[in-house]
């Protein structure tokens, strides 16, 4: 029988490419939901093209067109990002692939895993804001959580058959962003544009960006501690410009599993959606090592790109502490593709935001709903 998919945010970009390889997978797949927040003409698009039974708008302006587009056929129309969030519940549901960018993205994520969903996690912000919450509950419900992130995904394919293996550390690569070999001063000058055009990768503008300063690596470094049950000291960050090795796994005997591949997120993004299977695609890109005559690594530079150490102080205090980061940073983020701070600014306000907001060591959802809001009005404050 098919598997029948939800994809939250199925306008951005690891949307639409879920939704590139299910077409190449008809057999395998039938597309049930399809959610977008504001991008309605794609969205009308895919609808058309997939043939959902449930389409969801968050965007009440665009409800409208919509349904308008869509009135001759057979697909439920609904707005808001609560009818996101309830939608997740619809039983036919085998899969919810959670593509949403940001914080928006937790209580979807919430709602499925308490109605019993398999779980394709691409939004990253959920593990961040609330993993300890997001660990509870999928082992309460007895739900999988398959990472689609190319690092993540990479780090699980060098587990499978190590059961009974403890991991001594992961190396979690990064390529570095557009700005690896920029100065300090040169840093304080650049702009979305420039942040904007990653070396390797065909991202989303908030994730780029976050490439940009390295926030998306200390984001991912906090993913991969609830996803794999690390400590912190576990996780190492390693520069590797190429974006040919995704991430390795260190053993207690010294062994080293990496996974290499082209950087293309339909690998990942496949094996998610049919793990424990691979299945064959001709679309997907061949590598040749000898085309990579020299593959490099390097540490990260924390000083030059302080978004990291901010991702790591703030993991190592827990709490709702990881929850202020992702507001202000979400925040600061929105205001520099906006031209309305500078590329340094983001991380002084970021770090003052962590300063302010009230700690809480053990909070509930209730309490990230009221972190999310005060931190991003206090980093508002300071634009």
């Amino acid at each position: 029988m098919k598997k029948k998919i939800a994809i939250l945010g199925s306008t951005g970009s690891i949307g639409t490419q879920t939704l590139d390889v299910i077409a190449e997978q008809p057999d395998q797949f039938e597309v049930l939901t399809i959610t977008a927040n504001n991008n309605a003409d794609l969205l009308i698009q895919q609808a058309l093209k997939f043939k959902p039974d449930n389409v969801v708008i968050a965007n009440f302006d665009k409800y409208n067109q919509v349904k308008e587009a869509l009135k001759d056929e057979d697909i439920k129309i609904y707005a808001g990002q609560d009818a996101i969030a309830q939608i997740v519940e619809d039983s036919n549901i085998d899969m919810v692939v959670a593509s949403m960018v940001g914080y928006s993205g937790l209580k979807p994520v919430i709602n499925a895993i308490k109605a019993g969903k398999s779980i394709a996690l691409a939004n990253k912000e959920t593990l961040v804001v609330a993993g300890e919450l997001i660990k509870e509950l999928t082992a309460k419900h007895r739900v999988s959580v398959l990472p689609v992130d190319s690092e993540h995904s990479a780090i699980f394919q060098c587990l499978v058959g190590e059961d009974y293996n403890p991991i001594e550390k992961i190396m979690l690569t990064a390529s570095g962003g557009p700005f690896r070999m920029m100065s300090a001063d040169e840093l304080k000058k650049v702009t979305a544009k420039q942040a904007l055009k990653h070396p390797n990768w065909d991202m989303g503008a908030k994730i780029t960006i976050d490439s940009a300063t390295l926030m998306n690596k200390g984001f991912e470094m906090i993913e991969a501690k609830w996803l794999f049950d690390l400590a912190i000291d576990q996780i190492e960050v390693v520069v590797h410009p190429q974006s040919i090795v995704h991430s390795m796994v260190q053993f207690e005997d010294g062994a080293v599993k990496a996974q290499l591949g082209m950087p293309d997120m339909k690998v990942p993004i496949a094996y998610a959606l049919s793990y424990p299977l691979r299945m064959k695609s001709n679309n997907n890109p061949r590598m040749s090592l000898a085309d990579y005559a020299s593959l490099t690594f390097e540490k990260p530079d924390m000083e030059r790109f302080p978004n990291l150490a901010l991702s790591f102080e703030a993991i190592r205090k827990g709490g709702n502490a990881p929850c202020i980061l992702n507001a202000a940073n979400e925040i600061v983020v929105d205001a520099f593709l906006k031209d309305r701070c500078s590329f340094y600014q983001m991380s002084d306000i970021i770090q003052q935001t962590l300063n302010n907001i009230h700690y809480i060591e053990s909070p509930r959802y209730s309490d990230f709903v009221e972190t999310d809001k005060a931190a991003r009005e206090f980093a508002l404050s300071k634009l």
